[in-house]
């Protein structure tokens, strides 16, 4: 679908729709060319005649019908070797006809509901242009006497040929209908209830959350993957996925959607884990990188690459051709391939390997008034389920505080925070976990985290969650929170003097997932930016924390950088130093680090023989190897690397000569 997608803005584009511009070019000369034409138009017939067209019914009935009179053309037609010239290039046509067709068709099919009526006229115009270029295709046919129709068959192309377009004029009605609740919105007002329900439920047979939410991503996806090249505008669709949002919580119970998508998470975790967690899938992999793909793509041959492999292949590189098959890429654009990325992302976390995969936050699309009060009346909703002691609420708020960025202001506005205050004592796992991130969803927008802290008090329970939360995803997103709170200087000092905040920082550091143990060691490195700070970091344990997480390759490199902050203070010099394992950690880094994990690490030795005073620069000098590592960065390193590496060859020197005396 995500292809069809592709190939329907590829097309849009152009005044008249060329075919060549989404499918490979073609060779038909050595071909038994009626034996393939009558295949695919029989497997058109076969696929579409049964199949429930929502919109673009009697566009679709037609085509379907000259498809199902050339299918019974082709079977009655004498053997390619009696054809003349001009009928070879008129089935030549007819095979791009067919495949147009089988297109169109297979997108009228498959696309959301809510898509198809925005695209109407676009569509409309595709069908009457395919009529077109069917009639003029029978123009050439019928005088062929080559052909050898019968009676029978010639009749019923001739009744074809005399078939005129007609446009279904109730899609348009629908489709203004549509419009007409998005100018109630913008005009500040919210449509009658009823009315919603009748047109979701009633004229567009959307009747349960599941297609609700379908519907939403199908939009979402649509505003990802065709930027500003859209018809309506982004701003336009993002509306009309605010405002069916809103009709799916007016007209349904939060949890009929929820716990659909949690089995089905559910379902596909146990599938994954029971058909391969030992070997990397190979379908996972880009045939560019040879890597696991964090952000898979479909390009116009509908192979499927990681974006930025792919980008620097077409961009970078200047190619234009498809890395797998060889064939022209006519067009350079490409498409999210979110099936695959949401299996990859499913498989490392059944098998526990990290994956920097997307966020799935949209573009930043202007917010009409239309979205806005769209959003406000969808909150409202939530608000009032929340404050009805609903738990499930919590976790639709953590969805559109992470996706719709422009909601925080609005929650904040219809008074969420206390009741997600109280949820953060819940002893319902999945509610605390919701509520703590809904809270650190709200903490990333500055004018926020003084109403969280000061106004609201949300400060206490989130320690509590920290120290003591029924999960440790929670306890990690309440070390996130608090430290896109303790960014405000002056609450720095008070989270760091909670009782157990340290050493919960510490453990999460310690046992958390890769992302709970960077999100503890931004904290940690938060909170020591303090002055105040510096001795408790020490007393209780941070400072430990963060040299054991040098053995730890997905944070190493930050941890190193936070260890020569740290440094720069005397007292963090000193308590770092001695550590036993800081040296060989980060030697360790030298070692087998990244070019710029082995910048950090000299950098961070550097440092601490110069603010460590004279037993942390013994310890550092005196390490096996130092002056071999020393001496390939001086070769190999980055340019910064080569000047902390000539620095601390000479406080060795230094050390060597003292020593001496």
């Amino acid at each position: 679908m995500a292809t069809d997608s592709a190939m329907f803005a590829s097309s849009r584009r152009r005044q008249s729709p060329s075919l060549e511009a989404f499918l490979s070019p073609v060779d038909l000369s050595d071909v038994p060319l009626l034996q393939t034409l009558s295949s695919i138009s029989s497997e058109i017939v076969s696929c579409f005649s049964n199949a429930r067209f929502s919109f673009q019914r009697r566009n679709t009935r037609s085509l379907i019908r000259k498809v199902q009179v050339f299918a019974v053309l082709l079977q009655h037609l004498a053997p390619e070797s009696s054809l003349d010239p001009t009928a070879v290039l008129c089935f030549k046509e007819l095979y791009l006809l067919l495949h147009h067709s089988k297109f169109l068709l297979r997108y009228c099919a498959h696309s959301s509901k809510l898509w198809l009526l925005l695209q109407s006229p676009s569509l409309s115009s595709f069908f009457h242009d395919l009529s077109k270029d069917y009639s003029t295709l029978l123009d050439v046919f019928l005088p062929v006497d080559s052909l050898c129709l019968n009676d029978d068959v010639r009749e019923q192309v001739q009744l074809l040929h005399m078939q005129h377009y007609v446009d279904d004029n109730n899609d348009e009605t629908l489709r203004n209908r549509l419009y007409s609740f998005l100018d109630e919105f913008e005009n500040g007002s919210v449509p009658n209830s009823e009315e919603l329900r009748f047109f979701f439920f009633e004229k567009l047979a959307i009747k349960d959350p599941t297609s609700y939410r379908e519907e939403i991503e199908f939009l979402e996806e649509q505003i990802k993957s065709h930027g500003c090249d859209l018809d309506p505008t982004r701003s336009v669709i993002n509306g009309f996925i605010d405002i069916t949002r809103y009709v799916m919580f007016l007209l349904f119970k939060i949890e009929d959607g929820n716990e659909i998508k949690k089995q089905r998470k559910r379902l596909i975790s146990e599938e994954i884990e029971n058909t391969f967690t030992t070997t990397l899938p190979k379908d996972f992999i880009c045939s560019i990188s040879l890597n696991l793909m964090n952000d898979p793509v479909i390009i116009s041959t509908g192979q499927t690459y990681d974006r930025t492999s792919i980008a620097r292949w077409i961009h970078q590189e200047g190619r234009s051709t498809c890395p797998k098959t060889g064939q022209k890429l006519v067009d350079l654009s490409f498409v999210s391939n979110l099936a695959l990325r949401h299996l990859t992302t499913l498989w490392c976390e059944v098998t526990g390997l990290s994956h920097d995969s997307p966020k799935e936050s949209l573009p930043k699309v202007f917010q009409t008034r239309a979205s806005t009060e769209a959003n406000k009346a969808t909150l409202s909703i939530l608000v009032q389920n929340l404050a009805h002691g609903s738990e499930l609420a919590a976790g639709e708020i953590r969805v559109l505080t992470r996706t719709v960025t422009e909601t925080r202001t609005l929650i904040v506005e219809t008074g969420a925070i206390p009741y997600l205050r109280s949820l953060l004592k819940s002893q319902n796992a999945v509610a605390q976990e919701n509520a703590v991130a809904s809270i650190f969803n709200l903490s990333i927008d500055e004018a926020n985290r003084s109403l969280i802290v000061e106004e609201h008090d949300c400060l206490e329970p989130i320690m509590s969650v920290l120290v003591s939360g029924l999960t440790m995803r929670a306890k990690e997103i309440a070390a996130a929170t608090l430290y896109t709170l303790s960014s405000v200087h002056d609450y720095k000092k008070a989270i760091a003097n909670a009782d157990g905040c340290i050493e919960a920082l510490a453990l999460v550091l310690r046992n958390g997932t890769v992302r709970g143990k960077k999100d503890a060691v931004y904290a940690l490195h938060s909170l020591w930016l303090h002055p105040d700070n510096c001795s408790l970091m020490v007393k209780r344990g941070g400072v430990s924390a963060l040299v054991g997480a040098l053995g730890e390759e997905a944070v190493a490199e930050k941890v190193a950088w936070v260890l020569g902050v740290m440094a720069t203070e005397s007292l963090g010099a000193e308590s770092i130093g001695r550590e036993e394992t800081v040296v060989t950690g980060l030697m360790e880094l030298m070692r087998c680090g990244r070019p710029r994990g082995k910048e950090k690490a000299i950098a961070t030795l550097l440092q601490l023989c110069t603010a460590g005073g004279a037993v942390v620069t013994e310890k550092v000098v005196k390490t096996p190897a130092l002056a071999v590592l020393t001496r390939k960065l001086l070769l190999t390193g980055t340019d910064r690397a080569k000047r902390k590496a000539v620095s601390l060859s000479k406080v060795c020197k230094g050390c060597d000569q003292n020593t001496q005396r």
